[in-house]
């Protein structure tokens, strides 16, 4: 397995910009597509952006697409969430993860919190009005 540590998370007002780092471990992270998901109190884990083994293809959710920019380095074993004009709801804790399986290319139907097999401890992102 993967083991993931997320970073960069913090307080920041409505229209400011984050950018979320997660680091793994282990010299098979670029086999493995990746993803990011938020938890909001109260609410389900849910969905945000996936990035492919290669960085050739990306996959975003509707409420954060064009605001978010997931991109990844193979040589660093890093990959990335960059937030920008952030809203209020978008106050979550973020959670980076590794596909259950490597080289698979990311289908929409294969992105929910199940079809990850690593996750990192998260980082809180809070959104103030």
């Amino acid at each position: 397995q993967v083991q993931l540590v997320e970073s960069g998370g913090g307080l920041v007002q409505a229209g400011g910009s984050l950018r979320l780092s997660c680091a793994a471990s282990g010299r098979t992270f670029s086999r493995y597509a990746m993803g990011w998901f938020r938890q909001a109190p109260g609410k389900e884990r849910e969905f945000v952006a996936a990035i492919n083994w290669s960085g050739s293809s990306t996959y975003y959710a509707n409420s954060v697409k064009g605001r978010f920019t997931i991109s990844r380095d193979n040589a660093k074993n890093t990959v990335y969430l960059q937030m920008n004009s952030l809203k209020p709801e978008d106050t979550a804790v973020y959670y980076c993860a590794a596909d259950q399986d490597p080289f698979r290319p990311i289908v929409v139907h294969r992105l929910t919190p199940a079809d990850f097999g690593s996750w990192g401890q998260g980082t809180q992102v809070t959104v103030s009005s």
